[in-house]
Order: C-alpha cells, then structure tokens, then sequence
C-alpha cells in the first residue's frame, strides 16, 4: 500500500511539473484561436509549424542565440579553469590562514547575488564596459560554490598520489594536467554542464548592463519579444519553445553525468 501510494504521488507530482512544458509546446503549434479559446485547447487542430518561423521575424534570436552561447561558453570554460586551480590549491597545498581563507568563502555563499549586483554594476559602469561582452563574462568567471563542489569531490583523491609526483619532480600546474584533471573529469563535466544552464537562464544581470538589441541574452530577448508580438500567444509560446528547447535536450542527453557528478561529490541539494 504504501509503495502503491508513493507512486501515485509521484506521477501526480510529475504531473504538475511537466504539464505547464507539455502545454507550451502544444500551444506553440495552435493557431490564435485554438491558443485563446475558452475552455483551453490542449491539442491543436493542425500543428502551426509556420509559428516557428514567424517568431524568429519578429525577432533577431539568431544573434541573441549567439551572445548567449558565447557568453555562457566563456564564463563556463573560465569557470572550470578558476575552480580547478582553487580546488586543488585548497585540498593539497598547505599555507598559512589557509582556514580563514575557507571560512571566507563559506561566508561568501551566504550572500544572496542580488546584494552584490549593484557593486559589481559600479564596478563594471566605473572600467567603462556596460554594454559590451566583458560586463557579461567578466563577474563570472569564478563560482564559491563550485569550488566547494569540487573540493568535497577532490577528498576521494589520496593525498599520496600528490606527495609521490612532488617526490618524482612533477610540479603543481603538471600534477593538475596529468592527474589531478582526469581524474576529477566527471566533476568538471557537471559543473560545466550546470554552470552553462545558468548562463543561458541569465536573467537579471544581462538586462542591468545591456542596453542594446544586438547585445541581448536569450531571456532578456525572450522578454522582449512579449511586447514586440504583441498579443499573439501563440507565437509567445514557440519563441519560448525555442528558448528552452535547446537546454532542454542537452540536460536530456547529459543527465546520467549530472547525477553522477552530484552524488560522487558529497553535496546535495
């Protein structure tokens, strides 16, 4: 009884989850008026796959397309590279107020982004780069959080692997190319993977320091399209389509690598 009733809460759950997804593609092959009828439409008559085409008129997302992959491909590969450095320096390198410097970063995750973002607007408004590819890549190249993802993922490596390379004449940036980075590859796969989603779902950030079209991220070109669409939903619907549906599959494809990622490293949540 109890296994049968865990089941259907989580059908029911998944239910509720993926139906909003589930009805926007619907929606986003229905015509206006399947797409505004009363009672809602849950299938369309005929798939409007012309709605598709229609939506990248009224707006450039090949360019936000680009911004956005260029930018989230930047801040994901600088990502790694800062997190790796720090992880390993952390885990295997002794100095001294090595613990006050942890304590600092821990206290660091306690500070909710929105209270830092108008510090990092100055800053960036102050070198002069609003408007440009490096107010979007810049403030991002280095993540607290996946430095302690990938220091607790880094306890499963004996410390002895890097005391015997020291012993051999191996120096620490070749411990890190040949040992450290192949076996730590799952890790640094899930980070990269999850740091980009973040990237392509940026929101807030964006929109502070861009101010014109050709310099829009996806979301904020998404938000955009709401006022030049006007009120055709259907149209709303496959530009958000389009939005999500290339994250979509390569969460789908890479899955298996996230969660193995997340449970090796001791971190949940």
């Amino acid at each position: 009884m109890k296994k049968t009733i865990s089941y259907i809460f989580v059908i029911f759950m998944a239910v509720i989850t993926l139906f909003p997804f589930v009805y926007m593609i619907s929606s986003s092959l229905m015509t206006f008026q399947e797409a505004t009828s009363i009672p809602p439409t849950l299938l369309p008559a005929s798939p409007q796959l012309q709605n598709y085409s229609q939506a990248l008129k009224i707006a450039p997302f090949n360019r936000y397309f680009v911004n956005t992959i260029f930018v989230a491909g930047i801040n994901t590969l600088g990502t790694i590279l800062t997190t790796l450095l720090a992880a390993f320096s952390i885990n295997f390198m002794d100095f001294r107020f090595k613990k006050t410097l942890q304590m600092f970063f821990i206290a660091l995750l306690m500070i909710p982004f929105e209270v830092v973002i108008f510090t990092n607007y100055n800053t960036i408004a102050r070198l002069g780069l609003l408007d440009t590819y490096a107010a979007l890549i810049l403030p991002f190249m280095a993540s607290v959080f996946y430095i302690f993802y990938l220091k607790e993922y880094m306890t499963s490596i004996p410390e002895a692997y890097y005391k015997a390379a020291k012993v051999d004449g191996c120096g620490d940036l070749e411990f890190i190319r040949k040992i450290l980075f192949p076996l730590s590859k799952s890790a640094l796969f899930t980070i990269g993977l999850l740091n980009f989603i973040s990237g392509w779902n940026s929101f807030l950030w964006p929109i502070l320091v861009t101010n014109s079209k050709e310099m829009r991220m996806i979301s904020n070109g998404l938000s955009s399209f709401t006022t030049e669409a006007g009120t055709q939903v259907h149209l709303l619907m496959a530009a958000s389509t389009i939005t999500i549906l290339p994250i979509l599959i390569l969460y789908l494809i890479f899955r298996k690598q996230i969660i193995k990622g997340v449970s090796r490293s001791g971190i949940k949540g």
